[in-house]
């Protein structure tokens, strides 16, 4: 992938990210040793570790990438889906409530969260919630996370 007005990222706004996704998610997929740029991409902002996108902007919102999932022990706005899910959601499909085994009960519409499968606990995708973590899990039907990275996209190659 092609990187444009790549530079290092400052410490106080790597501090900031970092303690942000602790917050958010349990685990930061870097810290204050990690040397990450920031870099435009056809997809918007990423910051790269390695020359690897380990986190990237969703409109406004900073969240890890799935290179980034995998760099963590995150255990907070996950979704997670049952085997027969995995195939789709890793094509990029959005999640449908019928697939989804577990959800953090801690999730509003609208935050972003990360999808993982039942077996592994690894990332698969990262979206946005249509619903709240407690209806995920109660519902039978419909669509509850809009799909917005997922493996095998042009961010993840």
């Amino acid at each position: 992938m092609a990187y444009k007005n790549q530079h290092r990222l400052k410490n106080k706004k790597l501090e900031e990210y970092s303690k942000y996704l602790e917050d958010y998610l349990g685990d930061s997929p870097f810290g204050l040793d990690d040397r990450v740029d920031i870099a435009d991409s056809p997809d918007g902002k990423v910051l790269l570790m390695k020359k690897k996108p380990v986190a990237a902007y969703f409109n406004d919102e900073i969240f890890p990438t799935i290179d980034g999932l995998l760099k963590t022990d995150a255990d907070r706005a996950f979704v997670t889906v049952d085997m027969g899910a995995v195939r789709f959601v890793y094509n990029g499909a959005d999640i449908m409530a019928p697939g989804i085994v577990d959800a953090d009960k801690n999730i509003q519409e609208g935050d972003l969260v990360w999808i993982r499968d039942v077996d592994h606990k690894k990332p698969l995708a990262v979206g946005r919630a249509m619903t709240d973590g407690v209806t995920m899990i109660e519902s039978d039907d419909g669509k509850v996370v809009k799909s917005l990275h997922h493996v095998g996209d042009g961010m993840f190659k």
